[in-house]
């Protein structure tokens, strides 16, 4: 349950274990990814998937407010974190050089660059109302989450 004292990043790993496990299509288990992650994780506004397709970033599907539908490579956090290939998280999103207000409540920002077999397929992309919301525990545990997708795709 959504703010709940009892949270536990291995718990939600094993939650998308079960839930991811009986699809492998991409479409459905980021939905499914992404209305668990936005139930379970606490003073989260939006979270949902870009996939990369004819060189720019797609939405996907998400919970949270109606947001940007294309963002180009390597621009904003999504874009960035895509060309990078490293996750990149933001305390102030308005200190960062080049922010797409996508969501004009978001104060900070995770970014996960989803690659499989080494190709790049898209970003998984969190925002908070809250600065600072995001923590290195964090990035790792949903980079983990990740790759539970990842590996549960065609």
């Amino acid at each position: 349950m959504k703010g709940s004292r009892h949270f536990s990043w291995q718990r939600l790993v094993q939650q998308a274990e079960g839930l991811l496990s009986v699809s492998t299509n991409r479409v459905s288990n980021a939905a499914n990814l992404s209305a668990l992650l936005y139930r379970e994780l606490v003073d989260i506004s939006w979270v949902g998937f870009y996939f990369l397709q004819d060189d720019k970033l797609l939405l996907g599907p998400f919970q949270g407010n109606p947001a940007c539908v294309s963002i180009e490579l390597g621009k904003g956090v999504c874009g960035t974190a895509a060309v990078s290939g490293d996750a990149i998280r933001v305390a102030d999103v308005d200190a960062f050089d080049g922010h797409i207000a996508c969501d004009a409540d978001a104060r900070s920002e995770v970014v996960v660059p989803l690659f499989k077999r080494g190709e790049l397929l898209g970003v998984l992309d969190i925002d908070s109302a809250s600065p600072g919301r995001f923590s290195e525990e964090d990035e790792v545990a949903l980079k983990a989450l990740s790759q539970v997708y990842l590996s549960s795709i065609d």
